[in-house]
Formats: structure tokens, sequence, C-alpha cells
């Protein structure tokens, strides 16, 4: 396994600092990170955006640094289905420019706001949709994914059962050891389940409040009422070591990213977090 970081993990550091995603590029490899992801690239336009991603490529060739993944939202609930396919489209065709070989996507935020519409109901609908997806990022070498993410699809028997309907083997999960406490899951039970299908990981940690307790600053709800917050990687309450584990039994032999949300001071936290993998990767 390798050790990278997503560029979302910078956020704070890039707000303080003014730094661009090429500084990013820099500081990753600074810190003794081994790839990168990279969330939607900002620019006003799909041309524009395609440049900026050859230019990334490029830096990221010059330090010897590979770009693991191309991260993107998406809404396959959306009111305009082709529209939305068409815009994820463009997103693989970034993927293939910045040289990556797994982008990731969402599903869905919420459910339609329809009587007893159910997330089974939404993976019906979903499921012919994102498999057309995959299999245009297949023509282009590019796997797709989606995470244990969001609300809706976080807890990892509704993400199996959605990689099981869409039923293309170009298409996986992106395992998050962390997201499953966003829906109160066993992490290490939850990747266990996750592992035979992922394709790519990301490893973040969180402190814990439980929901009896008044909801402290800083922390975000769970689907069952309890808290969280991020924190460095080994601070929190995320079994890390047993979930690569589990990972590494199952075969599972690609990137590590790395994703810190926490208060903690950016670089100083990603620093730790990187010097804990390393002891157990």
């Amino acid at each position: 396994m390798k050790i990278g970081v997503s560029t979302y993990s910078f956020k704070k550091y890039m707000t303080q600092s003014g730094c661009s995603l090429f500084d990013v590029c820099d500081k990753a490899k600074e810190l003794g990170f081994e790839g990168l992801d990279f969330i939607e690239i900002p620019a006003e336009s799909h041309e524009q955006r395609l440049e900026i991603a050859k230019q990334l490529r490029e830096k990221c060739e010059s330090l010897s640094l590979p770009i693991a993944a191309y991260t993107v939202g998406a809404n396959f609930l959306a009111d305009d289905i082709e529209a939305e396919k068409a815009r994820l489209r463009n997103c693989v065709d970034i993927c293939e420019a910045l040289g990556a070989s797994v982008m990731r996507h969402d599903v869905a935020s919420s459910l339609r706001k329809q009587p007893l519409y159910s997330y089974r109901q939404a993976i019906e609908e979903m499921a012919p949709h994102i498999r057309e997806i995959s299999l245009y990022a297949k023509e282009k070498g590019i796997k797709t994914c989606s995470e244990n993410h969001g609300y809706v699809f976080q807890a990892p028997g509704r993400v199996e059962e959605l990689i099981l309907a869409v039923n293309e083997p170009n298409y996986a999960w992106l395992c998050d050891i962390g997201n499953f406490l966003c829906a109160d899951e066993d992490p290490a039970k939850a990747v266990a389940i996750a592992a035979p299908y992922a394709i790519h990981a990301h490893v973040k940690d969180f402190l814990f409040k439980s929901g009896d307790s008044r909801a402290p600053i800083g922390f975000f709800r769970t689907t069952g009422g309890n808290y969280l917050r991020g924190t460095v990687i080994g601070h929190g309450v995320v079994p890390v070591e047993r979930c690569i584990g589990i990972l590494k039994k199952a075969g599972y032999d690609g990137f590590l990213s790395v994703e810190f949300e926490g208060a903690e001071e950016n670089i100083q936290a990603l620093r730790d977090g990187l010097a804990f993998l390393k002891q157990i990767v």
C-alpha cells in the first residue's frame, strides 16, 4: 500500500496561506506523501479545467508524485439526468487529462421527496445511469467508484446493494474507513463488507461524543444522533490499524489517501497522521 493525500486535506492551509493547487503538490511531496487525490478543479469552463488538469499532471510528474484519483460530486436523482450525465462525462475527461486511473463520484445527497420513496427505489433508478458513466470511463482506462459518503448512502449495506445493482466490474467502492461512523456503524465491521469491492481508500479519524451529551462546539451530528469532529489520524476513535489490516487481508494493495478535516493546525496534523500511518503500513 502507498500513502497518499487528498487536496481536500489542505483546505485550511490553502485558505490561510493563499497557495494554489500547484503549491499543494509541492507541499504534499515535501511532507512525504506518495500520491495525490484531486477534488473537482475550480474553473470557469470545461476547457479551462482541462488545461489546468494537464498542467497539474505535468507538475506532479515533475515531482514523481502519482495522481491516484479524481473526486467529483454527482446527483443521479437530478431532475435533468441527461445534463448531469453530460457533466460527469466531462469529469471523466478531466480525470483522463490528470492521468488518474480512478474517478470517485457521489450518487445522491438526498432521496426524492415522494411518499414511500426508499433508498432501494433510488438504487433501481440510479443504477443504469451509474453504469453508463462507468462504461464511458472504461473506454478511457478509468475505473469509477462511489464512497460511503452522505447520509443516504453511507451505511455499508446500502453501498453494497448499490454496487451489486449497478453490476459493472468497472464500478466499485471507495472505502472511507472513517465515514462509517457518520452512520453510527462499527468501522471495522463495515470495512470488512467494503473490502472485497474496494479500489481506493480514504483514511480519516474522528473524535466522538455521545448523543446523550450537549452538542459540542465544532462537532456535527450523526444519523443516530451522536456527535463527531474530524481530528488527526491516530488521535480519534476510528480503529485505523484494524481497518487497514482488514483491507490488507482482503487483498487491497491500492492507495490509502489521507483526508484531514479537523480543527488542529493543518500541516502538523498531516505530518503527524502520515507518521502514524507509516508505522502501520
